[in-house]
């Protein structure tokens, strides 16, 4: 998830102050992952799971921010309202708005969407909503990442807050985690591997003074997870530090789908990052020591799409995966968007695959799964 655009506004805030990031001692903490080292879900007790389980809900969060989006607020706020009204035909939306923005949110999903009033800076739901384990008595816990604006990079004192009052709402259990980092950071099989961009993790603007290996042992503890699989990433081109999101996502257990650029493209950071991934994931095995089959899957030609910018971020890699569906963007270049609509489907037989214009989001640095944030469990009524 890249939001290079995000940066801009940033830069004219003039590097302010912008918000508390983390919550301070006062909070009702439920359960506090601990920070020693150990042997990942045997340790803790915990599972991570794959976004293919089932899932509870799927939040979403309604733009705010006039200093991020400026002209493009209008636009980006219909995108996650498409988004929200293709979930919702397949699995409960909840999106979070600002209390006086509730009923333009409400009338522009629909009434499929659930929109309630809780205080948000941006649409990011899947860096702010806390990422969501299942402690070994079958509990559901939200681990809060401390959110801070991707290392202080944009404002955020609203959306640091929603991890504790969105899990207070649905009265799920919270566990602060001892490490900053973004639901974007994180991508899992659901059998206790772990893949994460070293670029977004181990950071000064996240984590200063914590090596990879103490941050590897704490995200062991905190998630339950057994491997962790490190990629190198891209440190500052982008606002989130290069999530792993929008490069390598698993499809099943042992089976990961790598971001590639458009045949002929001329080689650049993002590229050279990928390349270095598939090399890094060609020769890994998973936690259970099993070799993964690593697949291409190809971007759209950026001549051909009808989103436009410098910041447009056209992988295919950031779909969402619900109950009975995957959501992928639509870029405009058909024969592309056909080929990865196809790539999917192959991976996932017996899920729609539904692919969403998503222009305004897209230019601003994100994409689908950057939008949405699954709750695991058994559907809503």
């Amino acid at each position: 998830m890249s939001r290079r655009s995000a940066l801009r506004s940033f830069a004219g805030l003039g590097a302010l102050a912008l918000g508390a990031a983390a919550c301070g001692p006062g909070d009702e903490l439920t359960s506090s992952a601990p920070s020693s080292s150990g042997s990942g879900a045997k340790a803790s007790g915990r599972r991570f799971g794959a976004e293919w389980d089932s899932h509870t809900r799927t939040f979403m969060s309604w733009p705010a921010l006039e200093s991020v989006w400026f002209e493009d607020l209008p636009a980006v706020r219909a995108d996650i309202a498409r988004v929200a009204r293709a979930v919702a035909e397949y699995e409960a939306v909840v999106l979070m708005a600002r209390p006086e923005q509730v009923d333009a949110a409400q009338s522009a999903c629909g009434s499929q969407v659930e929109v309630i009033p809780l205080e948000v800076d941006d649409l990011w739901a899947r860096d702010i909503v806390p990422v969501f384990v299942e402690e070994s008595d079958g509990r559901l816990l939200g681990v809060d990442f401390n959110f801070n604006g991707w290392g202080d990079k944009q404002e955020h004192r609203n959306d640091a807050q929603v991890g504790r009052l969105l899990l207070k709402k649905y009265d799920i259990a919270r566990s602060k985690a001892p490490l900053v980092a973004e639901g974007g950071s994180f991508e899992t099989d659901g059998e206790g591997t772990l893949l994460v961009t070293e670029s977004s993790v181990v950071n000064k603007n996240r984590n200063p003074g914590k090596t990879r290996d103490r941050i590897e042992a704490e995200l062991k503890s905190t998630l339950g997870v057994e491997k962790v699989l490190w990629l190198a990433g891209v440190r500052g081109q982008d606002i989130t530090d290069a999530h792993v999101d929008s490069l390598v996502r698993f499809t099943a257990p042992g089976v990961v789908l790598v971001d590639q650029a458009f045949p002929g493209s001329p080689p650049d950071v993002w590229s050279r990052s990928a390349d270095q991934a598939r090399s890094v994931l060609k020769k890994a095995t998973d936690a259970r020591g099993k070799r993964l089959e690593v697949i291409d899957l190809p971007q759209p030609d950026l001549d051909r799409i009808t989103g436009t910018g410098d910041d447009f971020v056209s992988t295919y890699a950031n779909f969402y995966v619900a109950n009975g569906a995957v959501f992928m963007p639509r870029f405009g270049d058909t024969r592309a968007d056909d080929r990865a609509k196809g790539i999917l489907q192959d991976h996932f037989p017996t899920r729609d695959i539904v692919p969403v214009k998503i222009d305004t989001i897209a230019g601003g640095g994100g994409g689908i799964h950057c939008s949405t944030h699954d709750q695991p469990g058994k559907p809503a009524a």
